[in-house]
């Protein structure tokens, strides 16, 4: 009995053993692939991004004079090369994250296997005491009863099938190990690229940095010619905004005007519906039998459609307003919405930041707002919209559904359009020809012109937005390209 006690404990050894193997297995996580795959876009957008604007630099570096446009454009790669940059960190401290858990995974591995092979090395030795058939056969038959026999037979067998067991898990934790090494000697190649991407980048970024240092100070030293141009562009801008003002506040007053009358013809068409009714019921009661009282539906209608009719004809309802609604329309202050530019209006508030650029390619030359003249020091610049910088004859799209409210030209600003969404206005400004005409109805991404090249190269459009009398920031209505 002590005998069998003792060959007995190597398998509940093992037991344990196989427990904490099992405890033991690496955590599988599933979230890195998906991150690593939308870096590998960012990254790839910024080098798409980075190259339309290598296309606009070259456009605006035939000419020979250095001018804010390719100051634009180098600042706008200057800033994509570095996103690029800082998508490589990124993603460089999440392979260093994975370099080092698959690292603790190899060690806890091979402390797994070491300790699979000093068991099945036991397991080989216990077994080689009664590897002789002969010494099985008296273990066997040295039983003292018949159950004492029949737990030998199963314990030999279960030692047996164990032995298989563990020489099973050797192998998958060898499998496993070969696997993670690979693993790692990939993610360690990757770093390795990285780090010399990330390089290679750090140095066009040294070169892009200095070649925007020379661009400022060549146009530094060009100050006067630069606050003539700023003091022209001023002068433009305060043209196109008193142009929006007053078309805004024409349309308001108009859509003000428009419902008031309205008013007045539904008010005049209740009075006269009012009128039928009394009279229809002096009569009835004047002695008139039932069958007068009752009318016929179809005349009934009649009548209401006659009333409604002279109601709008009436001269009165078309008498020109007097000075205190003319000066009333003046002082609204929203445009009137009728139901049908009510819903134009909601679905266009709707789409705010899902509207799509008035440009296919380019990238926002000057931001909205006021923020510092990029060369000239303690000149603070205002604009009303942003510039989007562009190709060479670009099309201009509108950006939403709308009527065009206004097709002008403006000096500094060539030819602007004006677009009316319900109470919302867009403006697109800088245009050299326009494909529409004032009252048209446009869509979305119908194009309405082209836009205009100055004479040092640079192709831009001005946009704006504007509700009612308010002016919006555009790059919180404009989505992703």
């Amino acid at each position: 009995m002590a005998q069998q006690r003792r060959k007995k404990q190597p398998t509940r050894t093992t037991q344990r053993s196989k427990r904490k193997t099992t405890a033991r297995q690496p955590r599988q996580t599933g979230t890195r692939s998906k991150s690593k795959e939308q870096l590998e876009r960012e990254r790839l957008a910024n080098l798409e991004q980075i190259q339309k604007a290598s296309q606009e630099l070259s456009q605006t570096q035939e000419k020979k004079k250095v001018s804010l446009g390719q100051l634009h454009v180098i600042t706008e790669k200057l800033t994509e090369k570095k996103q690029v940059i800082q998508g490589i960190s990124t993603q460089l401290h999440g392979i260093e994250t994975n370099v080092h858990q698959t690292a603790q995974q190899v060690i806890q591995t091979q402390r797994t296997l070491s300790q699979l092979k000093n068991e099945y090395a036991r397991l080989l030795y216990t077994a080689s005491k009664t590897s002789n058939g002969f010494n099985r056969l008296m273990f066997l038959f040295a039983s003292e009863s018949f159950n004492q026999f029949s737990l030998r037979l199963r314990y030999i067998r279960q030692y047996t099938e164990e032995r298989q067991r563990q020489a099973a898990r050797i192998m998958g934790t060898q499998y496993r190990l070969h696997q993670q090494l690979s693993g790692l000697t990939q993610q360690q190649q990757r770093k390795s690229s990285l780090l010399n991407s990330q390089l290679n980048e750090n140095k066009n970024l040294l070169t892009l940095k200095s070649k925007e240092d020379e661009m400022v100070q060549q146009l530094s030293q060009q100050e006067q010619g630069l606050r003539q141009e700023l003091e022209e562009r001023r002068q433009a801008v305060n043209r196109l905004d008193n142009l929006i003002a007053a078309r805004v506040r024409e349309e308001i007053a108009r859509a003000a005007r428009a419902a008031r009358l309205a008013a007045r013809r539904e008010a005049a068409v209740a009075a006269a519906r009012a009128a039928r009714r009394a009279a229809a019921a002096r009569n009835a009661g004047g002695g008139a039998g039932p069958a007068r009282t009752q009318r016929d539906p179809e005349t009934s209608t009649a009548e209401e459609s006659s009333d409604a009719d002279n109601a709008t004809a009436n001269p009165e309802m078309d008498a020109p307003e007097t000075a205190a609604e003319a000066a009333a329309d003046r002082r609204a202050v929203r445009i009137a919405l009728t139901p049908e530019t009510a819903q134009l209006s909601s679905s266009f508030s709707g789409n705010r930041g899902r509207l799509p650029w008035p440009v296919a390619r380019g990238f926002i030359s000057q931001h909205f707002g006021r923020h510092p003249h990029p060369v000239l020091k303690h000149v603070t610049v205002e604009n009303r919209g942003v510039d989007i910088q562009t190709g060479a004859g670009e099309s201009v799209r509108a950006c939403f559904d709308g009527k065009v409210q206004t097709v002008t030209n403006i000096a500094g600003m060539n030819t602007i359009v004006m677009i009316q969404h319900g109470d919302f206005f867009t403006v697109y400004a800088k245009l050299r020809s326009v494909n529409v005409h004032e009252g048209q109805r446009v869509t979305a991404r119908e194009v309405i012109g082209t836009v205009a090249t100055d004479s040092e190269g640079t192709s831009e459009v001005q946009f704006q937005v504007w509700h009612n009398s308010a002016n919006l920031n555009p790059e919180s209505w404009l989505g992703h390209k």
